[in-house]
């Protein structure tokens, strides 16, 4: 294993090029994970949908709710294997439905649930999505609030921690950590090493994911075209969010990130 910039992992993907292994995208929200979703749902064989969630109640069953439901005299291990057919199965027949060999699930809540997530698909890949958590900030409040603003100076560096932690105790070939700001800078170098991690063939395609048809809803549309307006630009792709946060956060967001955060942004070498 070799350290290419803090907290990102490389090496010769053992995955052959024919894997049906699940991919699971995950990431703190507001981090570019739908881009990247996107992106490898624009690959002729990668199936990547809509954000499902359901997984994050199922861990239940084998954590909260356990003392209860085994009662029914099933096993972890069974319960288990159906929640992952019944799940597999709808993915896979997605997949299948738009002429793809491979699913892929992006939903950013999963990154709190690694350790389930491996128990249901002990196979699976994962791609951790990081941005710096400051232009996280910055994302939230344009989307969802100031309020939100606030609450992702814990948000984020809990969803990193996890992640990471889950990540840490799988092989190299099952965890990959994708930085947001070297995906919007060099798009195609940062793909081809994701495309070596999973044991996909690159594909240039992939670059214009946007000329690709995507189940999406048709908010995203509105919403691309006017940051794209916002941004001065029609590029799918674009690295001026980057940084953001030295102009767009206040003096207060910018404290309790230093209170909250401060440890986390200096592991991954964001300053």
């Amino acid at each position: 294993m070799s350290i290419t910039e803090p907290g990102t992992r490389t090496s010769e993907s053992s995955v052959p090029r024919t894997s049906t292994a699940p991919i699971f995208v995950v990431g703190c929200q507001r981090s570019g994970t739908t881009m990247l979703r996107l992106i490898l749902d624009s690959h002729s064989r990668i199936s990547c949908g809509p954000e499902t969630r359901f997984l994050e109640d199922m861990e239940r069953i084998v954590g909260s709710d356990w003392k209860r439901l085994s009662q029914y005299g099933f096993s972890q291990e069974e319960w288990l294997r159906r929640i992952a057919d019944f799940f597999g199965g709808i993915q896979s027949d997605y997949a299948a439905g738009r002429g793809k060999q491979r699913w892929a699930d992006k939903s950013p809540r999963y990154a709190m649930k690694l350790d389930f997530i491996v128990r249901l698909f002990p196979d699976a890949q994962i791609v951790h999505v990081i941005r710096d958590g400051r232009d996280v900030a910055v994302s939230h409040r344009k989307r969802f609030g100031y309020w939100s603003c606030v609450k992702s100076s814990v948000k984020w560096p809990r969803y990193i921690a996890e992640a990471r932690a889950g990540g840490a105790a799988l092989p190299v070939h099952q965890y990959h950590e994708l930085r947001y700001e070297a995906l919007v800078t060099d798009q195609e170098a940062t793909l081809r090493g994701l495309m070596d991690f999973l044991g996909e063939e690159w594909e240039p395609g992939m670059l214009d994911f946007e000329s690709h048809a995507h189940d999406v809803p048709a908010r995203y549309h509105v919403q691309a075209t006017s940051r794209r307006a916002g941004e001065g630009t029609e590029a799918a792709v674009y690295s001026s969010r980057v940084g953001t946060y030295r102009k767009e956060l206040d003096p207060f967001m910018r404290l309790l990130f230093q209170l909250t955060a401060r440890r986390t942004l200096r592991e991954l070498g964001y300053q």
